[in-house]
């Protein structure tokens, strides 16, 4: 068990006044067995009146909405969590899932439909001959072993690259250019797993490096939102895959929301008014360390509780 602190600061600047339509902000992570949340906070500059729900998916979002114009907008999310988090083969898949190709049990069957199926057009078939090859290796056609050399293959072949225009790129984009963002990785293997004829779905969080932790009285390093994707595996469950990073299971991955797709699990999602010309400029500060205990001299008053 891990306990961690999350901050996750953007903050929008518009060079003229705009008014600013309902934003969705998914920051909030659901407890489960593998995290506990200790403390929560969200900060909204320009004053917002949010209201929460959840999402087909069950993830919790908070709907900020906003009067009057501004020229900027600045949004903290704060978080304190406890994280547990085993190696996937302490889980082991049943016996009929453990080769390919395999089909879910009728009881599954109907509720998995939609992350089996493909959401992007592969008419060239580009994306499943690319999968194809990672049947072949150590372990043949054994499910995990495949779905380990398909994640570990993206992050050793690919190009990894910031990309700040919107969205996430098709998969047979990804390796027409070869390369791509973690939003990228993650909707290639995706679909690469879905030729497979296995449920996968997007994953938004964050990313625990050990190594950006910072010696008490030093400044904390800057992190990243993270972006990763899990797939169905009878016995095991929803196991989760890192291809940027190459990592199996969730000991250092932090799950916030969930998604068939990744247009369904931002982190921020929102709209503004204003003229044609106006220019919008983005800043986005992420930190994720290990939460130690803070002297009473530096305690601060805890935000808006969400």
């Amino acid at each position: 068990m891990r306990k961690l602190e999350i901050v996750h600061r953007t903050r929008y600047e518009y060079s003229e006044p705009v008014t600013l339509g309902d934003h969705r902000l998914m920051f909030r992570p659901r407890d489960s067995h593998d995290l506990r949340l200790l403390q929560t906070g969200l900060a909204i500059q320009p004053a917002a009146q949010v209201r929460w729900i959840h999402d087909p998916f069950g993830n919790s979002i908070a709907i900020a909405s906003f009067e009057g114009s501004t020229q900027a907008l600045e949004l903290t999310s704060s978080i304190q969590l406890e994280h547990f988090a085993a190696p996937p083969e302490l889980s082991p898949i049943e016996e009929y899932a453990r080769t390919l190709p395999f089909s879910y049990l009728a009881e599954e069957a109907p509720d998995l439909l939609r992350y089996v199926e493909r959401h992007y057009p592969d008419p060239n078939a580009e994306v499943s001959t690319w999968t194809k090859q990672f049947l072949e290796g150590e372990g043949g056609t054994d499910t995990f072993a495949t779905l380990t050399r398909l994640c570990k293959g993206i992050q050793e072949t690919l190009n990894y690259a910031m990309r700040f225009e919107i969205g996430t790129q098709p998969p047979a984009t990804t390796l027409q250019s070869g390369g791509g963002t973690c939003r990228d990785y993650a909707l290639l293997m995706m679909e690469g797993v879905r030729s497979l004829g296995i449920a996968a779905r997007f994953i938004t969080g964050y990313l625990y490096d050990p190594a950006l932790d910072a010696a008490p009285g030093e400044e904390v390093a800057h992190a990243h939102p993270h972006a990763w994707l899990e797939a169905y595996l009878p016995g095991a469950g929803w196991v989760e895959f890192d291809p940027t990073n190459g990592i199996i299971g969730s000991e250092r991955l932090i799950r916030v929301g969930v998604g068939r797709d990744p247009e369904q699990a931002m982190p921020i999602k929102g709209t503004f008014t204003g003229s044609p010309d106006v220019i919008v400029t983005t800043a986005v500060d992420v930190q994720v360390r290990t939460l130690l205990p803070r002297p009473a001299s530096e305690q601060v008053p805890a935000q808006q509780d969400l």
